[in-house]
């Protein structure tokens, strides 16, 4: 196992910036994830640690040794591909075995390697077996086996789950941290979907653009995001954003279509400020008028069974600002109108509309 570092790194196609300046420490044994929309760099810069993609400039070390000009098969590392790239023409232990063959280990040791990882995976009845033989989810399986066995520094994963169905993807998110439990090894994960880095993740780097937006434990990021990029990405549904300005009493935002957001307190320091008010639709809840912090006209309602999602406009129609709230089904029922609706203080959040940047008030 070994401590992964990342150290002010870039990456330029040409005049394309592809990775602009990330800074980030990964803890010998750590399991992080990185996580961002298509074509955010993520899977450059894992490509880049694997040593599959030159550095532009900044350096990148394994084990306090840096790796810029290390061929990856020196690196000490595996790497799991999102379309598992197994030979169709060797069976499930053939293929498990080919590295540690071509690295010229001996037989009873290679045999050794492969029967402990494949009964880690609960291969073992399926060693025999050609890749087309398998499902999807034992074909990512014997793809993860073939990097156990290497008993590599690192894991680096490339979106491994992404061919899989949502049942098993869920199932092998559950096995992918056992594995990461029983074996301890630093795991560097990359995916753009935020179910999968937030129950997989001890910590995340969420990327836009090339940069690192954040960096942190997935429930620091859900309930502190750094800025309105991390608060629209993390949570489905994403975060409600209100942009307006902070009224003269500092207990009111007033958004462009004049319709009032009363605030459960006074922000002082922000009166007569542009700012970004966010919410998350579950920290929203139906309550009387006299209670109520913001009224949205409510156009639809989509049933998911002992909850809703309840969507609608401030200002009263769609050149209002869109919003969404996750409510008790009971609580949904029958709203085809105006919604009173309130929140926590503790789940307001303010951003700098101009930045993006969060604000503390």
């Amino acid at each position: 196992m070994a401590a992964v570092s990342i150290r002010n790194v870039y990456k330029s196609f040409g005049p394309v910036k592809v990775i602009q300046g990330i800074s980030m420490e990964v803890a010998d044994g750590e399991f992080v994830v990185m996580v961002g929309p298509s074509g955010c760099g993520k899977s450059t810069l894992l490509r880049m640690i694997a040593g599959l993609e030159s550095i532009s400039s900044g350096d990148i070390a394994i084990g306090g040794r840096v790796v810029n000009r290390v061929e990856p098969k020196d690196r000490d590392i595996a790497m799991v591909f999102q379309n598992y790239a197994l030979y169709p023409h060797k069976s499930v232990y053939d293929n498990m075995a080919y590295g540690l063959k071509i690295r010229g280990l001996p037989k009873d040791k290679i045999e050794e390697l492969v029967q402990r990882a494949a009964a880690t995976l609960e291969l073992s009845a399926l060693l025999q077996r050609a890749p087309r033989e398998l499902s999807g989810g034992q074909r990512q399986r014997v793809a993860m086996g073939r990097a156990i066995v290497r008993q590599p520094a690192v894991f680096l994963f490339d979106e491994p789950l992404s061919n899989l169905d949502a049942k098993l993807r869920v199932q092998m998110r559950a096995e992918l941290q056992a594995l990461h439990r029983r074996l301890g090894t630093t795991t560097l994960y990359v995916t753009h979907d935020q179910v999968e880095a937030m129950t997989l993740a001890q910590r995340m780097l969420v990327m836009n653009q090339g940069r690192a937006e954040q960096i942190g434990a997935p429930l620091e990021v859900y309930t502190r995001p750094a800025t309105t990029f991390v608060a629209g990405f993390i949570g489905s549904p994403p975060m409600n954003l209100i942009p307006g300005r902070i009224e003269a009493d500092g207990t009111a935002l007033v958004t462009e279509e004049q319709a009032q957001v009363r605030l459960p307190r006074s922000i002082a320091s922000l009166v007569g400020r542009d700012v970004l008010l966010g919410v998350r639709p579950e920290h929203l809840e139906a309550c009387d008028e006299a209670s109520a912090l913001l009224t949205p006209m409510i156009n639809f309602v989509e049933l998911l069974g002992s909850d809703s999602l309840v969507y609608g406009y401030l200002g009263g129609d769609k050149r209002g600002v869109r919003l969404a709230a996750r409510l008790h089904a009971t609580s949904a029922q029958a709203h085809d109108g105006a919604l009173p609706l309130r929140f926590e203080e503790q789940h307001m959040h303010l951003f700098d509309p101009a930045s993006g940047l969060r604000l503390e008030a």
